[in-house]
């Protein structure tokens, strides 16, 4: 009888432990939740163009960022995320950009060099026709010739370079010839020496109807010598001012 007792007790004994260790399991905690992934850092640039400019000019400010909610320009204010806008700053500056967001803060800056304004060409005090006859060469030819030489092209880019800084300028090309030859010869030969010229400064875009031609021949010499020096001075396309 004592025996059986004790066999009852142990079974209720080993039923209390199992049913203990099934509850104590039940109570285990479910591990937690991943954590949620850090926010993105904001990324941040800024540049000038162009960066070095005089007084009185302006620039455009060009700005690009990401993850930001918040974006501001030091001297401008609030500004969307993307964006440009044109300063005129009136001295040497540094533009700082910030750009915030969850993830912190991000800074770029462009600095803005200003230079002093370049000061205005001087006033020319020489009338238009002084200045003509500064700047246009005669353009001369060799013998019983009317073909522009290789030498003379210099001082032809050069006329056509001035007459088109002053395309209301009108004036006539004479040709002319040295004292070799007769009066009939030289005058057809001054005439295309003289659209020789004309033609060469039509195609370097000079109005066409601002070029007036008439031949001398021989008729109006610059020198009076009979040599080849002199015949050499003889022999041009010659440049009149009409007023």
């Amino acid at each position: 009888m004592k025996q059986r007792k004790l066999q009852w007790i142990t079974l209720v004994f080993v039923l209390g432990a199992i049913m203990m260790l099934g509850a104590c399991k039940k109570k285990v905690a479910p591990p937690p939740p991943p954590a949620p992934p850090a926010p993105t850092a904001p990324t941040a640039s800024l540049t000038a163009n162009p960066n070095t400019i005089e007084k009185g000019q302006s620039t455009t400010l060009t700005w690009q960022t990401t993850n930001a909610t918040d974006v501001s320009i030091d001297g401008i204010g609030a500004v969307d995320p993307n964006g440009s806008q044109s300063v005129t700053p009136a001295d040497s500056t540094t533009y700082h950009l910030t750009a915030k967001g969850a993830g912190g803060t991000q800074d770029a800056t462009a600095r803005v060099t200003v230079t002093a304004a370049a000061a205005p060409p001087p006033t020319s005090s020489a009338t238009e026709e002084e200045l003509f006859s500064q700047n246009v060469k005669d353009i001369f030819f060799d013998y019983d010739k009317s073909d522009i030489r290789s030498d003379q092209q210099s001082a032809l880019q050069g006329d056509a370079g001035f007459l088109k800084q002053h395309s209301n300028i009108v004036f006539t090309i004479e040709g002319h010839c040295d004292e070799r030859g007769s009066t009939e010869y030289n005058l057809a030969l001054g005439d295309s020496r003289a659209n020789s010229v004309r033609t060469a400064l039509v195609q370097s875009g000079i109005g066409g109807d601002h070029i007036k031609t008439i031949s001398y021949g021989k008729e109006k010499p610059f020198c009076t010598q009979s040599n080849e020096q002199c015949w050499q001075q003889n022999r041009r396309g010659h440049f009149v001012y009409q007023k």
